[in-house]
């Protein structure tokens, strides 16, 4: 028979499927399969509807969402990678921002049930918009993780970055060349984010191709500098 293997805090590989064990027990997100194992039940991590569940399937190797911790989720959408994180940090808050109105009924429905994810209707390009929110966790986070499909969505980070993210944290970043530059080669707006990204003061631990799952996109996993520049 099978058995759990661990991949991180919180998430496992089982027969090829990275599950995650489930903080509301019946409940479903996006329709993801469901697994029982010594009574206890978990959900399977679809990597073809999550770019970090891609990016686990691809070989991620940092974890920096622990139990307890404070994330702040940028591009949150309905909450199916959010869910997931959710699951696996098991205690802590996700600040869940996302600037479409049409997402925010199920994010909502989401949140009775995976109740670390507090969702935001806000601009992640304005984060003096949830500023409040961030306040009430000592106006910091130990991660950012973005996945926002705008043309300046370097930018973006490196401002909420600079506003929210703890000295040393990390940063999950999606990044979607074709919402950059369709006109550049993939690969030559990747180097040029990463330039962006390093002179703005992140180190870059992983750089991740996502396809088959996501086709132009890359993961980066990034740490922030110790002390402000």
């Amino acid at each position: 028979m099978a058995e759990l293997k661990k991949l991180f805090p919180g998430v496992w590989d089982y027969e090829g499927n990275i599950l995650t064990k489930s903080l509301a027990p019946g409940k479903r997100v996006y329709g993801e399969k469901i697994v029982r194992i010594g009574g206890k039940e978990y959900r399977v991590w679809n990597p073809y509807r999550s770019k970090l569940g891609a990016a686990i399937k691809k070989g991620l190797k940092t974890w920096a969402f622990r139990k307890g911790g404070t994330v702040l989720y940028l591009g949150v959408a309905e909450g199916t990678t959010a869910s997931h994180i959710a699951d696996a940090m098991e205690e802590g808050v996700i600040f869940g921002v996302d600037v479409a109105p049409r997402v925010m009924p199920k994010l909502m429905k989401v949140s009775e049930d995976w109740k670390l994810i507090l969702p935001i209707l806000a601009d992640a390009n304005k984060p003096e918009e949830y500023q409040e929110y961030i306040d009430a966790v000592g106006g910091q986070v130990d991660v950012i993780y973005q996945d926002v499909a705008h043309p300046d969505q370097t930018k973006i980070l490196i401002k909420n970055a600079e506003r929210y993210l703890k000295p040393g944290g990390y940063a999950y970043y999606a990044v979607k060349a074709r919402s950059i530059d369709v006109t550049k080669d993939p690969k030559e707006v990747f180097r040029e984010q990463r330039k962006l990204l390093e002179e703005a003061g992140f180190k870059v631990i992983e750089e991740i191709d996502i396809e088959p799952y996501e086709k132009d996109h890359v993961m980066f996993v990034l740490k922030w500098r110790d002390k402000k520049q």
